[in-house]
């Protein structure tokens, strides 16, 4: 990425990129297959206040610093599950729940939660009458209320 900084590498080695990843651009092999207009391009990235960014940035260089720790690992080494050092498992957890807190205050309780979070900032992102539209007018709103009540 060009001129990528500190959050945007946060941002982008999260649970929720990573999550976001798992699914839209699947697996080749046993390798995630990256792909810019199936996964970095229908990202949607969170907002955040200076101070959430520079909380990301504290937190994402605590992740390079733990890499840094090992320096005979390769990054396979550092990211086999099984082997995986203590302290770049807890800068990863750190790193995750900020960024997580960035798309919603409470905890997703699996990676299936926060997809599906993802996809509905998406759809908002891509479709913004399907949200705001739809309640400012209300009309289609109240149509909308009708059709989901069951018949009686």
């Amino acid at each position: 990425m060009p001129n990528a900084d500190l959050f945007d590498f946060g941002v982008m080695t999260s649970r929720a990129h990573m999550a976001w990843l798992a699914q839209m651009g699947g697996r080749l092999k046993s390798d995630f297959r990256y792909s810019i207009g199936l996964v970095y391009n229908t990202f949607p990235w969170p907002d955040a206040t200076p101070a959430q960014r520079a909380k990301i940035e504290q937190l994402a260089q605590a992740v390079l610093d733990a890499r840094l720790a090992h320096p005979t690992a390769s990054l396979a080494d550092l990211y086999d599950p099984d082997t995986m050092p203590g302290d770049l498992r807890r800068a990863h957890h750190a790193l995750d729940l900020a960024v997580d807190r960035l798309y919603r205050s409470a905890p997703f309780a699996s990676d299936r939660d926060r997809v599906e979070h993802l996809f509905g900032r998406y759809e908002a992102l891509v479709n913004p009458l399907a949200t705001t539209g739809v309640k400012a007018n209300r009309r289609v709103a109240r149509r909308s209320a009708a059709q989901q009540e069951p018949d009686a």
